[in-house]
Parts: structure tokens; sequence; C-alpha cells
């Protein structure tokens, strides 16, 4: 697929299912595109296509099945979306061109060739838990033990948003990091990574609660 240049093949792309939830449509939407007046259209579609599909299949569909519905905050962007999103770090948080392909640029590959794609989430589910806790760990966790092709996530302070990535090769330890304090140990950054002594083996302890009242609230 050619990189849309009409409304008709902006459309077509759009309907273009990556799982039995997801569409593409969903995952162009972007703030910085609004806002900023540049397009977020994918230079690649068909590479954006592979891993938008790998992202849903793999990650975000068995969350969505278990947990309800997930709202999608920012997921794809183009190189010039993202690009403006670094220019003005401070205001929109974005990392550089670079560091963000096969992350939130589906359309280029890593620097060792490998496809990729990140979205930004909420799981509805988890906001009254969450609101009441201020615990995210019980969510980082429940995914961490029931979400293998999940690479990395990154935990905002807003709605438990997240950042969730699919990479195409797990040669890297997956990492959970957060800005927002671990409610167990008081301190913001890293809840896990491979190294660490929590990066292995059941972490129920810390979702039973939450679990508990999603099937109650069922």
């Amino acid at each position: 697929m050619r990189k849309p240049q009409t409304v008709e093949a902006l459309e077509r792309l759009g309907r273009v299912q990556l799982s039995k939830s997801f569409f593409m449509r969903e995952f162009l939407y972007s703030e910085i595109s609004q806002i900023e007046g540049i397009p977020n259209i994918p230079d690649d579609p068909d590479l954006a296509i592979a891993a938008g599909k790998m992202l849903c299949e793999q990650v975000l569909e068995p969350i969505q099945d278990a947990l309800g519905r997930i709202s999608v905050r920012s997921a794809f962007r183009a190189c010039t979306v993202n690009a403006k999103g670094a220019e003005n770090k401070n205001q929109y948080n974005c990392a550089s061109n670079e560091s963000s392909y096969a992350g939130h640029i589906w359309d280029i590959r890593s620097k060792k060739g490998y496809m990729g794609a990140t979205a930004c989430i909420i799981v509805t589910s988890f906001i009254p838990y969450y609101d009441r806790t201020q615990d995210w760990t019980a969510l980082a966790w429940w995914i961490h033990d029931h979400i293998p092709h999940y690479a990395n996530m990154v935990f905002y302070p807003k709605l438990a948003a997240f950042n969730i990535s699919w990479y195409e090769a797990l040669e890297r330890s997956k990492v959970i990091y957060s800005y927002v304090k671990n409610p167990h140990t008081k301190k913001a950054g890293y809840l896990t990574h491979q190294g660490m002594d929590n990066y292995l083996g059941s972490h129920e302890e810390y979702y039973q609660e939450f679990i508990q009242e999603l099937q109650i609230a069922k």
C-alpha cells in the first residue's frame, strides 16, 4: 500500500482491521498532529500495519479479553509528528525519532532491523481500583504474569495510562518503568527488569484484590 495522499486512500488505510477488535484508524489520532497541523500518516503503511497487527493480536487483544475495554490514548506517530514532539519535549514528552523507531514510530524498523509498535492505553476497568489505591503495580504485574509477548511498559499518573510495546525480537529484558511512585516502595522508576529479584515467578499477591473486584463487578 502506498502512503495515502487522498481522503479516500486514508479512509482505506483506516479500515484495515488489525485484530478482531481494533482497526488502524483508532491508532492514527494524535493531539500533536491536530494542534500542529502535521498529518499523522505512515510513510510505509504495510510495515505499520504488520507491526500494528502484532501489537494488537499478541498484546492488546489478550488484555482486553481478560480485563475489558481498552482505550487507546496515543499510538502510531509519523516521523514528522514525533519530531515535533521531541523538539518540544517539555510540552509533548516525546523521545527522539531514532529512539522511537519500532516504538511509537511503527513504520521504521529498529537499528537491528526488527519491527515493533507501541501504544499508550488505559484499561477502563482498572480506573476505580487505581483511583482508590493509586496502586498501578497491580495492573503492571498482572500483565507481566499473563501477557508473554509484551516488550516493555511505562506508566504515567493520569488514569494509570501506560505505554505498552510489542517487539519482534525479545533479545532484550522485559522492562516495567513508572513515573508514578510505587505505593509499596514509595519510589518511582523501575518496577522490574531482568536481573532484579522480582523478575521471575508469580506476582499474584499484588493484583489478587483487583481481579477479585473485577470478577464481582462482572
